[in-house]
Parts: structure tokens; sequence; C-alpha cells
């Protein structure tokens, strides 16, 4: 009896820590994505950005998590502070949600489930929920405004996206990113993007429908996340804020540590089913548990690089050529890269 309970402990415990250490990695990662965005938005613009609050202005978050620590949390007399209050919360469990089944590494992910890609699609929607429950709630015409878009634009995205994902697991043969990641190992000629592990002539056939379907999800990831071109939920110029103009203090923080979360979960989406998850591009060199670890990461902040880099680069799409882009070009070509994967991997 004692030796269930200790193990029924142990258990316990070991659940406890690998649901805090992503929470902890998310913290770590959005102080040094926010200082990098600042950092990439200011060269781009031939400026230096932060320069005073430490060495180059590295404490600069901390003095922004501070700041917003200390502003007054503020509830409009109109609004609905049950639903208001819900929101951010909502926004960010269903994206901390997704962290369960992303793999870090060959020996670390929270929950090794073989729907792993379908619980993924179906935890991130909650973040749709929020966005529009928090810009309902507000009582304000430019928060339901932005909460009305947001529903639309993520609703509509998240059909390219989850194709993309079909594409990628027809290829692969499993919905377990671990699988997934493992059949990519050996090496970057393995990766999906470049047709996998299949032989030669196969993997020619492959390659240009797994590279256009790769540049789709990484296209629809970016509206996905409310991110340049497709940032219409927030877009200042337009609605003040967005869905959080009446926010502040740390439920405006919640929001946007959110959104810089989702940005590495949808990164991370796309480095498990077409960039090798966690292996190594050099086969066997520098591979390893904790090296895989190095890996996935580093990936990972090459698409948020990504993300900066076009935010302050391209326009604002107009409402009408976000909807144009997601239905009429992006999810007609992902249904011919369907078709074209299950004919060549048939025959």
């Amino acid at each position: 009896m004692e030796t269930i309970e200790a193990i029924l402990s142990n258990q316990i415990v070991l659940a406890v820590l690998l649901s805090v250490l992503p929470i902890v990695f998310i913290l770590l990662y959005a102080l040094v994505t926010l200082y990098t965005e600042m950092k990439v938005a200011a060269h781009i613009q031939d400026r230096v950005a932060y320069m005073r609050t430490g060495w180059h202005g590295v404490l600069q978050p901390f003095a922004d998590i501070l700041k917003l620590l200390q502003k007054e949390d503020t509830i409009a007399t109109n609004a609905d502070k049950f639903l208001f209050i819900l929101a951010p919360y909502i926004v960010f469990m269903g994206t901390y949600a997704g962290f369960a089944v992303i793999p870090f590494s060959s020996i670390y992910i929270g929950s090794n489930i073989n729907l792993g890609a379908f619980f993924l699609i179906a935890a991130s929607s909650l973040v749709v929920i929020g966005i529009l429950m928090g810009g309902w709630a507000s009582n304000n015409k430019w928060s339901i405004f932005g909460g009305m878009r947001s529903a639309a634009q993520m609703v509509s995205y998240e059909i390219p996206t989850a194709l993309a994902v079909i594409v990628a697991t027809m290829i692969t043969g499993s919905l377990n990113l671990q699988d997934v990641t493992r059949f990519q190992d050996g090496g970057i000629q393995n990766w999906v993007v470049f047709g996998g592990p299949f032989p030669l002539m196969q993997k020619l056939l492959l390659l240009p429908f797994s590279l256009i379907t790769f540049l789709i999800l990484f296209t629809a990831s970016l509206a996905e996340v409310n991110r340049t071109p497709f940032d219409l939920p927030e877009a200042e110029s337009e609605l003040v804020q967005g869905f959080n103009t009446e926010y502040s203090g740390m439920r405006f923080a919640m929001f946007y540590l959110a959104e810089y979360a989702n940005m590495f979960l949808v990164s991370a989406v796309a480095v498990a089913f077409f960039l090798g998850g966690w292996s190594s591009p050099f086969g066997t060199f520098l591979s390893g548990p904790v090296w895989g670890i190095f890996w996935f990461i580093a990936k990972g902040m090459m698409f948020i690089f990504l993300h900066i880099w076009i935010r302050w680069t391209l326009p604002r799409l107009r409402v009408d050529q976000l909807m144009y882009t997601s239905w009429k070009v992006l999810t007609p070509f992902l249904f011919a890269c369907i078709f074209a994967v299950g004919l060549i991997l048939v025959i």
C-alpha cells in the first residue's frame, strides 16, 4: 500500500514539474523576444532602440514588467466584469495547452499522445474564444470590432493550417509529434520540407508540394497569431488597440505574453512537421537529448526572427484581401497538394 502511495506521489510531482517547465520557458523566451523585437525593429529603421536600461538596454524588458505590475487594474463601468477578467486567462490557457504536445527533445514532451497534432489544433482554438470574449465584454466599439475581426481571421486561417498539417501527416504517417520528428531524423536531407527520407525519385516528386505546403503553413501562422501583414484585430491606426483596448496592467500583459507564446507555438509546429524538430541537421553529429533542445529552440527562434522582420517590412492587408488570401489562394493550393501527395504516396 505504501509503495503504491509512493509511486502515485512521485507521479504527481513529475506531472507538476512537467507542467511548470513550459511556463518557465515561455517567460524567459518572452523577455528575450521582446528585447530582440525592439532591437531588430530599431536597426531596420536605422535607430538604436534601448540603450539606457542596462548594457544596450538588456534590462528594459524587466523594467516594462515592473511598470505593468505597478499599473492600476481598471475595468470599464459598463463592462461585463466576469467575462472581462476571464478573457486573458482563456487566451493564455489555450496557448499554454498547446505546449503539452510540443517535443522539445527526444526525452522531453509534456504529453506523448498519438493525436498530438489534433490536440494542438483543438486547444489553440480556445484563443479565438478568449479574444472574442475580451472584445465583447469590454463594451467598447473598437474592442468588439477587433474581436470580430480576430474570430473571422483565426477561424479562416485555421483551415489552411490544418490542411498543411494533414499534408505533413500523410508524408510522415503519424499525428504524434515525437514520431513525426523521429521520421525525419538523420540529417537535413530527411526533413519533410525537402521531401522526407524517401528514395530519390519519390523525394523529387514530393519536394515541390512539401515546399509549397511549408510556405503556406508559415503564411497561415502569421495570420493565426495576428502578426503583420495580418494584424487587423489590433490595427492601431483603425481600432486604437483592438480587442484589448480597455485592458491595463497585468491583464494587458497576459494578452501580449499569450501572443508571444503563440508565436513560438506555431513556429514549433512548422519545426516539428517540416524542419526535423529536435533532430540535428548534420545527422549524428551534434545530436542527442541536450543538443535536441538546442536545435528545436534555435529553429523556432529562426521563425520568430522572420515574424519580427516581416512585421517591420510589409504593409497591412485590407480585410477583403485577408479573406481572399485564405479562401481563394491558400486553401485551394493545399487541396491540390493533398491530392498530389496522396497520389505520389499511393503510386
